[in-house]
């Protein structure tokens, strides 16, 4: 799928317009309904990244818009200074989730809701006499300051140090190292469940276990950082009740907001009320429209019976890529609806521009790492119009030839433009 005018002509505009951080995108978005997102000219695309694990409901689903149309009629911000319902509500619903008490705070994004764990990590640490922090080699908690300073990326972090932190880095998925580095002078340890950015990087059976009982022994916080892996992406509400744990801290982003911005920290028990007032602090963290839309995520995932369809639907998809046994293809890694499909070869980028050209979105996420994210509403259907165009995508000839997914949703001598009605865009039973 070749780039054609309006494509360009807003890659110059961006270009042009702003810093160079992200290098210049593929493609703009100009819509999307389901499980599918449209381009500024008019192609459609299967979309197996939904906004970084972020869109648990697809787009446009008519909870969501129903929930941010009806609160931003009504009070769309409020400050800090003030309580507003939604807010309070979204919670109490988070309480009620972790099945553990703890204390509330809101934010805008992943990164801010580290840095709140890290805050108080720290104070804890100058309340007992604790002086470092443990996080994990190629781990990847924000890019922030603060977050950056607990993120064990090189690349990304040396050039910004040194920082005022004492932080040490062990081998994720390494108990042992994790115990040698583990003493009574640590404040806290920082572990993703899985390591997202490094590639969608489980750990060994146990390991979070580990992590806890060493936690236990010293003292030292125990801090999961769920930013990537909560909100049921793989098939759970959290991705550390799959190990039967419970963190002291625990952080949020990402699906919680469905595509609005919010961020939580949650520090369970007496660690949740650490910070005095004060000590922290957000003018938009538990923004109305926010909350309210994370409230909608919530509830639909649960009406919708969505956990249990990011399981299973999560497996087909694993299951459908190691069975195409594809040349090129090392394996599947991850849980429910976040996986990476590994390569032999670092020809990731390679792979995405494939998938891109066949209409699904997908994210070369390491040089020999596809992630796929798509949302918590994916159907079969949808995954085997991705299991049908992702042998093109790798340059593996097929009976067919390359299968582009917009004209399998719409059928030989379809438009390749899905309305909202031709989209198979939510799980049986049609729109909620």
């Amino acid at each position: 799928m070749n780039l054609t005018e309006q494509n360009q002509v807003m890659r110059d505009r961006y270009e042009a317009a702003f810093m160079p951080n992200y290098g210049v995108p593929p493609l703009t978005l100009a819509g999307g309904s389901g499980c599918h997102v449209t381009d500024a000219d008019g192609n459609v695309y299967l979309d197996f990244i939904g906004g970084i694990a972020v869109s648990s409901l697809g787009h446009a689903h008519p909870s969501l818009i129903k929930a941010v149309g009806d609160q931003v009629a009504t009070l769309a911000h409020t400050s800090n200074l003030f309580i507003n319902e939604p807010e309070v509500l979204l919670a109490e619903k988070l309480r009620s989730l972790v099945g553990a008490p703890a204390k509330v705070f809101f934010a805008n994004s992943g990164t801010e809701a580290n840095e709140c764990a890290l805050k108080l990590a720290i104070k804890y640490g100058k309340n007992t006499g604790r002086g470092y922090i443990v996080a994990a080699e190629d781990g990847f908690h924000g890019r922030t300051l603060g977050a950056l300073s607990i993120t064990g990326k090189a690349a990304i972090r040396e050039q910004f140090g040194p920082f005022g932190i004492d932080v040490r880095f062990v081998p994720y998925g390494d108990a042992e190292a994790l115990e040698a580095a583990v003493t009574t002078d640590c404040a806290a340890v920082f572990l993703e469940p899985t390591q997202g950015e490094a590639g969608v990087v489980p750990p060994p059976a146990g390991y979070l276990a580990a992590a806890r009982a060493i936690c236990d022994e010293t003292g030292a916080l125990f801090v999961l950082d769920e930013i990537q892996s909560a909100i049921g992406r793989t098939g759970a509400w959290f991705a550390h009740q799959h190990e039967d744990v419970v963190p002291d801290v625990l952080t949020l982003a990402k699906g919680l907001g469905g595509g609005l911005p919010i961020g939580a920290c949650l520090a369970f028990g007496e660690h949740g009320t650490l910070f005095a007032k004060g000590d922290h602090g957000s003018t938009f963290g538990g923004n109305p429209v926010c909350a309210a839309a994370a409230l909608a995520v919530l509830d639909t995932i649960d009406a919708d019976g969505l956990l249990a369809n990011a399981a299973n639907i999560g497996r087909h998809l694993a299951d459908g890529i190691t069975a195409l046994n594809l040349p090129g293809v090392k394996g599947v890694r991850g849980r429910g609806l976040w996986l990476a499909i590994v390569l032999t070869d670092d020809r990731s980028a390679e792979v995405e521009a494939g998938l891109r050209a066949n209409g699904i979105l997908a994210n070369a996420l390491r040089p020999n790492a596809v992630r796929l994210a798509p949302p918590l509403v994916i159907t079969r259907d949808h995954v085997d119009i991705f299991l049908a165009a992702l042998p093109a995508a790798l340059g593996v000839a097929g009976e067919g030839g390359a299968v582009r997914a917009a004209d399998l949703a719409t059928g030989p001598g379809g438009s390749g433009r899905l309305s909202g009605e031709d989209n198979p865009a939510y799980p049986p039973g049609g729109r909620p």
